[in-house]
């Protein structure tokens, strides 16, 4: 039997940072710092929490 090929998935943020002294590998507020958040996401009080999507495009409109 042979081994599959294992594709590398993207890990999810927690729902909440622990505010462990070292920060985990799906730390929010990591994810926010190094740019690596899903879209659609942000951390306010450090919980994750979806933008809405009106917000999204105000915000790309603006970049452009």
């Amino acid at each position: 039997m042979g081994k599959g090929k294992r594709t590398k998935v993207a890990k999810l943020p927690k729902k909440e940072c622990c505010v462990s002294r070292t920060k985990c590998n799906r730390c929010p507020l990591r994810m926010l710092k190094e740019g690596t958040l899903p879209e659609g996401y942000t951390v306010h009080k450090r919980k994750l929490v979806k933008v809405k999507k009106s917000k999204v495009k105000k915000a790309g409109k603006k970049a452009a």
